[in-house]
């Protein structure tokens, strides 16, 4: 009898860690926001910022800080749909966005009411609970690979990630996030349905989702079984991994007669980012004016400060990548070194704190590291930049 129950029992714990999990998760976002509002009330906005987005029409220092930089666009496509007029014109156009998140957007932002605000809400509310699924099944897949005290340390590091604060804003980070853990699971665990429709799904929320194709192909090849059976369903999941962005690709081709025209229209943002240079260059500059004369560059040029932020985790994040590859494979390595070299490449930093924040295996590297003293440091230091990072990106500072 008690061999029988074990199973049941070890099932059940792990159940209710999830739980817990996901209640915490949910809790933290509540503190995160709370923390945010403070911030707005101690620091008030000039109400003439064009930067500043309004939720319900008129300046909230609550509800506004979820809504900052790019949550309009989200909120542009969601209400509008895609303008291709734009695009074609040569202007800023909306169709850089890829379109999973704001159509989520639009049809939760329904449950609330026909109002614009509402589907801000709708925003909101898709960001938070794909961040406690998406928290959920990191745990899940930390511990295919580690203890499950060391996996709920990979979450942990996740959450409180100085960049994690885009997890709760109108932004898709952790849509983003959910769908590529439930992809790389799926494949892992040859659940090869749920790892192509979420692979798919990811490629259609961001369309740099399909750089972890590669990844995917990978741990297909070592997972598979050997039968015919299983390496078509992996086959099958690597097809279906790549319809979202092929999906959208084929779209803005109706719409416009471009494919792709949306990586055009990401280099219309100014800041100099046109993907496809050598990706030391920025990287190497930096690291040469911090070295050399840092307190003189931090103080003289406006976007100092947030590039060495950016720049600094981007290093971080490259350094990480042999540990990784070492620790857990190629698989995870590849999908971190494909997701840096294209904004690494661009020239410019903008950006890659959150694109940092997704890049799931360094956090799970981080949580195998035994040192509990260095845990320990790791989460202070992390809390501590988390809330400087908050607090810049809601008083509309250019973190974007």
């Amino acid at each position: 009898m008690s061999n029988r129950t074990e199973p049941g029992r070890a099932e059940g714990r792990r159940y209710t860690a999830e739980i817990g999990i996901a209640v915490a998760a949910l809790g933290f976002r509540l503190v995160s926001a709370f923390l945010g509002l403070c911030v707005n009330l101690a620091f008030p906005l000039d109400r003439r910022l064009p930067e500043q987005s309004t939720v319900w029409g008129t300046p909230s220092p609550f509800w506004d800080a979820f809504a900052r930089h790019d949550s309009g666009w989200y909120f542009d496509i969601a209400r509008k749909g895609y303008d291709a007029t734009a695009a074609v014109a040569g202007g800023r156009s909306n169709i850089a966005f890829a379109p999973v998140y704001p159509l989520l957007m639009r049809y939760v932002g329904r449950l609330f009411g026909r109002a614009p605000g509402d589907l801000y809400l709708g925003g909101i509310l898709v960001s938070w609970l794909s961040f406690a699924a998406a928290m959920v099944v990191l745990y899940r897949l930390a511990a295919l690979d580690l203890p499950r005290r060391r996996a709920a340390r990979a979450v942990l590091l996740t959450a409180v990630f100085p960049f994690s604060f885009f997890f709760g804003a109108v932004y898709t980070e952790s849509t983003f996030l959910l769908f590529t853990l439930l992809s790389f699971y799926g494949f892992r665990t040859r659940r090869w349905a749920l790892g192509g429709v979420a692979g798919a799904l990811a490629g259609a929320t961001r369309v740099t989702g399909i750089m972890m194709w590669p990844a995917l192909a990978w741990v297909a090849w070592r997972s598979a079984e050997p039968t015919r059976r299983d390496r078509a369903a992996a086959g099958l999941a690597l097809v279906a991994a790549t319809l979202g962005f092929v999906g959208y690709c084929a779209y803005i081709y109706d719409l416009t007669g471009q494919p792709l025209l949306w990586a055009t229209a990401l280099t219309r943002w100014g800041g100099g980012y046109h993907p496809g240079g050598a990706p030391w260059t920025a990287p190497v500059d930096l690291a040469q004016r911090l070295l050399t004369h840092p307190y003189a560059f931090l103080t003289s040029q406006p976007m100092a400060l947030y590039d060495t932020l950016y720049g600094v985790t981007a290093l971080a994040f490259v350094a990480s990548i042999p540990f990784v590859w070492r620790r857990f494979g190629a698989a995870y390595g590849v999908f971190m070194l494909l997701n840096l070299y294209v904004p690494l490449s661009s020239g410019a930093f903008e950006g890659l704190g959150r694109y940092c924040s997704v890049l799931f295996p360094a956090f799970i590297w981080l949580a195998s590291i035994r040192s509990r003293f260095l845990y320990g440091s790791l989460v202070v230091v992390f809390a501590l930049f988390y809330t400087l990072g908050l607090a810049l990106f809601t008083t509309v500072h250019p973190l974007f």
